[in-house]
């Protein structure tokens, strides 16, 4: 499993200025609490289609997650993935050109991060689109998300919250297998939080 990546990362990015990103955001939590994703029953993975027009899914088996609730009342999501976890389903082959030197590089970069502006609680009820920063292969850029509006009056805890960003591939370096994996990469969140009434 993952080591904890909230502590000394988190306080170095947040020094350099880069911590931004994208995520759901999760109602009836007080000011200055954190809860924790429910990993069980969320889901964070990407679909993209080879040159001969196969649709690969992938999806990481190991990640950690948690939202805050600021003094403000607005929420911010903090997420890693650990990359030697993704897997493209149904293929070896594929999830080890995925782990490899020329997509994740899961060698010497082992995360992928993603820590949200602050935004309001209603967003995951209303849906909407929410702009921040992706960090892979230590390339971060600022990209824009959709969020679904939400089916019930609790968001993660009730429902999903889901969201789909779409993200090319060569702008994060990973532009190795481009004669056989085309540029652009949809991301999916399907999140669920801990309750902890």
């Amino acid at each position: 499993m993952m080591q904890s990546i909230f502590g000394p990362l988190l306080r170095r990015l947040v020094a350099a200025g880069l911590l931004c990103a994208v995520a759901p955001a999760w109602a009836a939590l007080e000011p200055g609490s954190a809860t924790s994703m429910d990993i069980e029953r969320s889901e964070i993975g990407f679909s993209l289609r080879t040159r001969w027009g196969q649709q690969l899914v992938g999806r990481f088996g190991d990640w950690q997650g948690e939202i805050a609730v600021l003094a403000d009342g607005r929420h911010q999501v903090r997420l890693a993935l650990a990359t030697d976890s993704v897997e493209i389903v149904g293929s070896r082959v594929y999830t080890r050109i995925t782990r490899g030197p020329g997509v994740f590089d899961v060698k010497r970069f082992p995360q992928i991060l993603f820590v949200s502006d602050p935004y309001p609680a209603a967003l995951a009820r209303e849906g909407g689109e929410m702009t921040g920063v992706l960090s892979i292969r230590g390339v971060q850029r600022r990209e824009t998300f959709r969020i679904a509006a939400s089916e019930c009056e609790r968001p993660a805890f009730d429902c999903d919250v889901t969201g789909t960003g779409d993200v090319r591939r060569s702008q994060y370096a990973m532009d190795r297998w481009d004669y056989a994996l085309a540029d652009q990469v949809r991301f999916s969140l399907r999140i669920r939080a801990l309750d902890q009434r």
